[in-house]
């Protein structure tokens, strides 16, 4: 039996699955995946949960944010990991604007789980985005929410910048949380807020919660697959980690991730902000 008959003989992996293991204190992992080959390597080496990220704009498309990226991008990206996805979960990101109005967002939400086959879709914002996440929910789309450095914010927030560290901004990232987690929110993602406001939400909120250069104590956690490689262009952000150097496999090198993770080890203080 070879590995990927293996990997299909495992149980697979809903959104009860990763309650069940935020309710065990087991750690979970996610990497974002793009394309049906680096699905199978993936779900090989041990990730739980596969984000289709609008990423894909920066790392695969070379554009200078994710601004770019159609919802009809985001619909063929998802199928191609959908199609080859064996037992991982999916979560696909909204892309930008395509939440603007609760119903649009109801509508495009239901594509990228109709035709682009996701389990789950991310939706970037807060109090903002409460109506549109209750709606979802109500009509049986599971979410998970984007609190903290929104990418689809980066100019309305001046660059990539730490988001929380300052008493008022840090209440409001805290308020969003309760407001998304009581609006139906299924999970959160916190990117690139400081470790004891990542603490505090992860002990305030009863979902699951990603992080990004956030906390360990947060009970998943995510890096873009092309930067966890060390073979994005540019400086690589604080929170990421080459796991590439010292493996001789991208296997083995999402392998060591999922270890890392698992054990408590990744993310470790260098990659996380006070």
């Amino acid at each position: 039996m070879n590995m990927q008959q293996q990997q299909a003989q495992l149980p697979t992996i809903s959104l009860a699955t990763i309650r069940s293991m935020k309710d065990r204190d087991e750690k979970f992992t996610c990497l974002t995946a793009y394309d049906a080959s680096f699905t199978v390597l993936l779900e090989n080496a041990g990730i739980d949960i596969l984000l289709v990220g609008d990423s894909l704009g920066m790392v695969i498309q070379g554009r200078d944010t994710t601004l770019p990226v159609t919802l009809e991008e985001m619909i063929y990206h998802t199928a191609c990991v959908s199609r080859a996805r064996k037992r991982a979960l999916v979560i696909a990101d909204m892309p930008f604007m395509s939440d603007a109005e609760p119903t649009q967002a109801l509508t495009n939400a239901a594509r990228l789980m109709g035709e682009g086959g996701a389990h789950i879709v991310k939706i970037e914002g807060g109090l903002v985005m409460a109506d549109t996440i209750r709606l979802l929910s109500e009509r049986g789309i599971p979410v998970c929410a984007h609190l903290g450095l929104l990418p689809q914010s980066v100019h309305k927030m001046s660059g990539y910048r730490v988001q929380g560290r300052d008493e008022q901004s840090a209440r409001q990232i805290l308020d969003d949380a309760a407001s998304v987690v009581s609006a139906g929110a299924d999970m959160l993602l916190l990117e690139c807020v400081p470790t004891g406001l990542a603490d505090q939400i992860v002990a305030a909120v009863d979902v699951p919660v990603i992080g990004i250069g956030a906390s360990a104590s947060c009970g998943g956690q995510v890096l873009v697959l092309y930067d966890m490689l060390g073979i994005s262009p540019g400086k690589r952000a604080k929170f990421s980690k080459n796991f590439l150097a010292g493996n001789d496999s991208i296997e083995a090198a999402v392998k060591d991730f999922v270890q890392a993770v698992k054990s408590g080890q990744f993310p470790a203080p260098e990659h996380l902000y006070d």
